[in-house]
């Protein structure tokens, strides 16, 4: 059974290659760049029409987009591999609601944080770079604080949350910001770069 996962390499698509590695499933990394010039941009629209990363494509050939319910479905087709507690109610929505977070709330920040050309004018544009980069570190820290496991989330051990996290916080800020103001996100990064079934995978997006 094998799935082809569309990305690039520091995107999006790290956290659902972790998810895959973490489950021993059979997958195939598709890189797909976009943008003017992208060779691989046009034929990546049939795929996904949205034309952002990353896609998911079954062995069924089921396509899935939007990272966090990727996520949700591998978690759901392998429950095995416990990428979210399906016996505990409370671990289950703990894992659930920070991914969620991490998709809608800081996710779409980032965006602003790296085009803010998209969204104002050129005289506000350094503005709201500003204060969206303010924001996503308020959020970071929500996260933060919400953490109680060691070195995960959850005391249950890694979930899709911890996947997520990891991911995402390695565009928003810098690592000399998160080491002093995160350090339970910073180690469920560093968890995942030692970890025997993710290593090989986060050292390759984030070496």
């Amino acid at each position: 059974m094998t799935y082809a996962l569309y990305g690039s390499l520091g995107s999006g698509a790290a956290m659902v290659e972790l998810a895959l590695a973490e489950i021993g499933a059979d997958y195939e990394f598709v890189k797909t760049r976009l943008g003017k010039g992208a060779g691989s941009a046009g034929a990546y629209r049939a795929v996904n029409p949205t034309g952002k990363l990353p896609a998911l494509v079954t062995p069924e050939g089921e396509i899935y987009t939007e990272s966090a319910a990727i996520l949700l479905t591998l978690a759901d087709r392998h429950p095995s591999a416990g990428l979210v507690p399906r016996r505990n109610a409370a671990a289950r929505a703990k894992a659930v609601r920070w991914t969620v977070f991490v998709a809608s709330e800081i996710y779409p920040m980032i965006e602003i944080v790296d085009y803010p050309g998209r969204f104002a004018d050129q005289s506000a544009a350094a503005t709201l770079k500003e204060r969206a980069l303010a924001r996503i570190k308020g959020r970071w820290e929500t996260v933060e604080a919400a953490i109680d496991g060691n070195p995960w989330l959850h005391t249950r051990g890694p979930t899709i949350a911890d996947l997520a996290i990891a991911n995402v916080s390695r565009w928003s800020t810098g690592k000399r910001w998160r080491k002093k103001h995160c350090p339970g996100i910073e180690a469920i990064a560093d968890a995942l770069a030692q970890r025997e079934s993710t290593r090989a995978v986060w050292l390759r997006h984030f070496a």
